[in-house]
């Protein structure tokens, strides 16, 4: 067996496994949840340990809770804030498509969310046929509501991982281990919101053991959806079918 897995790629973008690296680095200083350690980084590389899958327990679904607790609770120097050591924008998606994700310092979350994640993919959708000027109306009048600050949270931006399905967390022996980041400074309920979209193993355990390490605000249920807009408006980027007409319901539904 292999003891280390190498993700490599000649048509990423320039810099893409540096960002990948400098995020995973990022999440481990907080010293929650487990991080799959980085061994090497080069221009079309990134160097990590082969890890062994094992099935999900419950124990460690309870483990991953509280550690992702603790990680967000490392915090950002803002919305929309890189990982520390890093400067410019990052990528979100697929190895074999990562989309652009834009970075910088917003002083409010609906603020961040509108102008950094909302219109961003609407133009990409309307540029790839995947949206058309109609739906462009739904969604530009979802980001004006968020940035009025009508759903602001009210908490500090937390540490995020920034693409937490189920396909990011890989399962072993020793417990769940965050692989595949996009991390940057966001809102703490966009990553359970990934986890409830796409489903993950024992989600109640972990979502049960978040919220006894770090109490989530109330109505955090209600805007889950509100969170999982932009995975949504991703998924129609890259995948077209029925994500953009369930990104309209969301869009429809909080404006």
């Amino acid at each position: 067996m292999p003891s280390t897995y190498r993700k490599e790629s000649g048509r990423v973008p320039r810099g893409y496994f540096a960002w990948e690296a400098t995020g995973l680095r990022w999440l481990a200083d907080a010293r929650g949840a487990a991080v799959v350690e980085v061994l090497d980084v080069g221009e079309h590389h990134l160097d990590l340990p082969f890890l062994v899958s094992a099935a999900p327990s419950r124990e460690h679904a309870e483990e991953l809770g509280r550690g992702l607790a603790t990680v967000h609770r490392a915090g950002a120097d803002g919305y929309g804030a890189a990982p520390a050591g890093w400067r410019g924008d990052g990528w979100l998606g697929p190895l074999s498509e990562p989309l652009p994700m834009v970075l910088g310092a917003w002083a409010t979350w609906g603020e961040f969310y509108a102008e950094a994640r909302i219109r961003p993919l609407v133009r990409m959708g309307r540029d790839r046929g995947e949206l058309d000027a109609a739906d462009a109306v739904v969604l530009d009048a979802l980001a004006a509501a968020v940035a009025s600050g009508r759903h602001d949270p009210g908490e500090p931006a937390a540490r995020l991982h920034g693409d937490l399905w189920s396909g990011n967390l890989m399962w072993t022996a020793e417990g769940a281990v965050l692989i595949d980041p996009a991390a940057h400074g966001g809102h703490r309920e966009a990553d359970l919101a990934m986890l409830h979209l796409f489903g993950a193993p024992h989600l109640d355990r972990v979502v049960a053991a978040y919220d006894e390490e770090a109490p989530l605000a109330d109505g955090w249920r209600e805007r889950l959806r509100l969170h999982q807009l932009h995975p949504l408006l991703v998924h129609a980027v890259l995948f077209g079918g029925s994500y953009g007409a369930q990104a309209l319901r969301v869009a429809r539904a909080y404006t």
